[in-house]
């Protein structure tokens, strides 16, 4: 996934300056992608598994050609900084709560997935309103991201079915368990894994960022007498 921190027209010390503007191409393409969700629940819970694979899909994609417009024309803002990186939450969000409510995922999954969603958004709102400090998207991240969303396509396709390895009687944990289970799984494994490594880096960057936005504050007062 693209995120954007590597958007916008070229400031003084050679990094990307966020505009105040609002109708931008990656912004009107995020605002697409976030209307999207809710025709994709409604085909998901009427049936319709392949229409609603192909429209999580056009929205998980089209954040990659956001980016890559982003970056060619320069169009960082403000709002795109807080939008893009939000509704892959909530596309995320639907995808699993959708895929639980039609008995294709285990609640547990859901849970990691919510939690690390929701305090990325809480946390990240909190940094940057109380110290001004925003924590960078890592390449892993956006790797976990695409894991993630590759998986829930397979679960939303749920074909072909595939016999599990039953190298444990968990049926909450299936591939693993007997019985059919969709391949999307693996990717969720895996994205699972790697989202919560990138959790934990960005929980430790967040500390030193803030740490550092201490320092500066105390530096810049007038030494009491």
């Amino acid at each position: 996934m693209a995120g954007r921190e590597a958007r916008g027209a070229a400031g003084p010390k050679g990094k990307e300056e966020a505009s105040n503007r609002i109708f931008t191409v990656p912004n009107i393409i995020s605002l697409i992608r976030l209307c999207l969700v809710p025709i994709f629940l409604v085909l998901l819970f009427n049936g319709y598994d392949l229409m609603a694979t192909f429209l999580f899909a056009l929205a998980a994609g089209t954040d990659w050609v956001d980016g890559q417009i982003a970056r060619r024309t320069h169009a960082v803002s403000k709002l795109g900084q807080l939008l893009d990186p939000a509704v892959d939450r909530i596309l995320m969000i639907a995808g699993v709560a959708g895929l639980f409510l039609v008995g294709r995922l285990p609640l547990w999954i859901i849970l990691v997935v919510l939690i690390r969603d929701l305090a990325l958004l809480v946390g990240g709102a909190v940094l940057l309103k109380r110290y001004r400090v925003r924590v960078a998207v890592v390449y892993a991240g956006k790797v976990a991201t695409t894991f993630l969303f590759v998986g829930f396509a397979g679960l939303l396709l749920n074909w072909p079915l595939l016999e599990g390895l039953g190298v444990v009687d968990a049926a909450w944990l299936p591939g693993l368990a007997a019985g059919p289970y969709s391949w999307g799984i693996w990717f969720v494994y895996a994205g699972l894994v790697l989202a919560l490594l990138t959790t934990a880096y960005y929980a430790v960057s967040a500390f030193a960022k803030v740490r550092a936005a201490k320092r500066e504050a105390e530096a810049a007062q007038p030494e009491r007498r």
